[in-house]
């Protein structure tokens, strides 16, 4: 009996989700290859959580790197910086306070397209929009997820015949919150201006959206009971207590090579093979056997404020380069017209950093050729912790981007 209390004390305990007091964020752009050993180094005794790029093996001497270092090395570390002579700055002093003011109420009862949902608020919302709006929305489960949970897909547009179609994802990564609050936004948007904005009447009359709400959605779910900086699925992995696959670097694009590890503890670990995971397979199903449709692939991401094309994993530009890269110039401006944002652009291995196993490269190598990663915002202010308050301005401006995209496709595709 007195173990069996035990065994019950010690898992509430456990349960209890992680706190982030005292952990800073910083910002350091390493000036030389002592740099950055320095920092592999530090992130080998502290295992620092690179937010940009994903992973410390993805460090370049001359480009900035964004990550946590927990409350009882932060000061260390920062010393360690400081008398490197590395350029460096504190972006965020305090993640737990970030976290407390990201929120702006925590009543969560009812869904709400200007806070964060959690998952079962979402899942409400997809079975409400699909039928309030049956002309225009309908709700499908595409795949089911490691723990069980539904994958729920929209699909939203008139019926008609031989249509062509963009498919949108949201919800990569389980800590990027900004990235469902915009593919409901989306939704919202199609339906509200239906009948009445003759440019998305156009749009939904000759194209569908499939719009899928959250991947992830156990990492997901994770953030919000248990650790707030998840970022990974939640599968169990083989002779290791590490849980977890990188979705982002799972698919069969350049798979398990630049920026991707074999290792189950890592940020971005590839899988033991591409679609590993419940929820890449699923979207990765979904994706051919819709193939003749689907003309553009849009993955929305946090954050960097960026509008990447393919290739992610090699530096070899994609046959359709000119036209990507105007399009995203293109779209980048329309974006910017509304408050101002700064947006880079260009292909994912050169813009960014190299990283293997994308959806974007692997869409467009299947063959959809209008294939584009968001990163939303901001550049580092906030990072995933992007407040409530960020919301709507974030998808209108994203939203203008995304119909610039989709008239392209409706004219060219």
């Amino acid at each position: 009996m007195w173990i069996l209390l035990l065994l019950v004390s010690i898992a509430a305990v456990s349960a209890e989700p992680l706190t982030f007091y005292g952990d800073k964020v910083f910002r350091v752009v390493p000036q030389t290859y002592e740099h950055v050993e320095l920092l592999k180094s530090i992130a080998g005794l502290t295992k620092l959580d690179f937010w940009v790029p994903d992973s410390v093996t993805l460090l370049e001497e001359g480009k900035a790197a964004d990550f946590r270092a927990a409350y009882d090395v932060a000061y260390d570390v920062q010393a360690l910086i400081a008398q490197s002579g590395m350029p460096f700055e504190v972006m965020i002093d305090d993640v737990q306070k970030a976290i407390d003011n990201q929120l702006n109420s925590n009543v969560r009862s009812v869904h709400s397209y200007e806070q964060y949902n959690e998952l079962e608020n979402i899942y409400a919302w997809t079975a409400n929009i699909a039928a309030q709006n049956p002309n225009l929305v309908t709700r499908s489960q595409i795949g089911t997820s490691f723990e069980g949970r539904p994958i729920y897909l929209l699909k939203v547009g008139k019926a008609g015949a031989n249509k062509n179609a963009i498919f949108i994802d949201c919800g990569f990564h389980a800590r990027e919150w900004i990235t469902p609050a915009f593919c409901q936004w989306f939704v919202k948007e199609a339906v509200n201006s239906y009948g009445s904005d003759p440019e998305f009447t156009n749009l939904l009359n000759n194209l569908d959206f499939y719009v899928l709400p959250v991947l992830n959605v156990d990492g997901y779910v994770y953030t919000w009971t248990n650790d707030r900086m998840w970022r990974k699925t939640r599968s169990l992995n083989k002779n290791t207590p590490c849980v977890g696959t990188d979705p982002n670097r799972n698919f069969a694009a350049g798979w398990g090579t630049n920026g991707a590890t074999s290792s189950p503890c890592s940020e971005v670990y590839c899988g033991t093979i591409p679609e590993s995971e419940s929820e890449t397979r699923a979207l990765g199903d979904f994706i051919r056997s819709n193939l003749p449709a689907i003309k553009s692939y849009l993955t929305i991401h946090s954050y960097s404020q960026m509008l990447l094309f393919p290739y992610s994993y090699t530096h070899k530009l994609a046959n359709d380069y000119d036209e990507l890269f105007t399009l995203a110039e293109g779209a980048v401006n329309a974006l910017s017209s509304l408050y101002g944002t700064q947006y880079t652009y260009g292909p994912g291995g050169k813009t960014i950093y190299l990283s293997s196993g994308g959806s974007d490269d692997w869409a467009y190598d299947t063959g959809v050729k209008y294939s584009f990663t968001f990163e939303l915002r901001d550049t580092g202010k906030y990072g995933f912790i992007l407040p409530e308050s960020e919301i709507v301005e974030t998808c209108e401006e994203t939203m203008l981007a995304v119909k610039y995209i989709a008239n392209h496709v409706l004219n060219n595709a």
